[in-house]
């Protein structure tokens, strides 16, 4: 039963690093207000032809809408570089936006300059699986509990600093939920 339990852990640890691998490329932005045309009403206004009808910002796309808001944060970005863009409803009132980028390289100059929606109510982040997700609000919470220097998220992987002195702290990569513990016994 131990051996069952071993090969089920690795199996589905391995399926959470392809889907994340399958992530890479993705950013998700909360907070940004936009108004696109629904799929039904593209279509019924395609057969139609009655473009008369349809408010003039419901006419720009969703695609068209993120390109205008970044680049008008100076947040340098063309809709060629964007693959597809979509909003998903969750729990929040305005819907995260999954934007899957061409490149990577245009995904680290987005995330490098991220900085500029400093208080716009807007974020930029990796588009991280729900276990990875976990893993970085934990250490989000054990660094606001002084327990770590500090967190952050690169190319959809944890890492946090310890505390110490700059001989003493280390970086160290955050793969599974359990390392946290190390940090503080009773986070999980």
């Amino acid at each position: 039963m131990a051996e069952k339990n071993v090969i089920i852990n690795t199996l589905v640890s391995r399926i959470d690093e392809l889907e994340q691998y399958s992530r890479r490329e993705d950013l998700v932005l909360t907070g940004l207000s936009t108004t696109h045309m629904r799929y039904s009403r593209a279509v019924t206004v395609g057969n139609t032809g009655d473009h008369e009808s349809v408010p003039v910002n419901e006419m720009e796309s969703l695609e068209d809408q993120v390109v205008s808001f970044l680049n008008k944060h100076d947040i340098p970005i063309n809709k060629d570089q964007i693959s597809v863009c979509h909003t998903h409803q969750g729990k929040d009132i305005k819907p995260k936006i999954i934007m899957r980028l061409i490149s990577r390289k245009t995904k680290t100059i987005i995330l490098t300059n991220a900085r500029n929606l400093k208080g716009t109510n807007v974020y930029i982040n990796e588009h991280l699986t729900k276990k990875n997700a976990d893993i970085a609000r934990a250490a989000r919470i054990l660094k606001k509990q002084g327990k770590l220097q500090s967190t952050w998220v690169r190319n959809c992987m944890v890492f946090v600093k310890t505390l110490g002195g700059p001989e003493d702290s280390r970086i160290q990569a955050i793969k599974h939920y359990a390392e946290l513990d190390q940090f503080s016994p009773n986070i999980g």
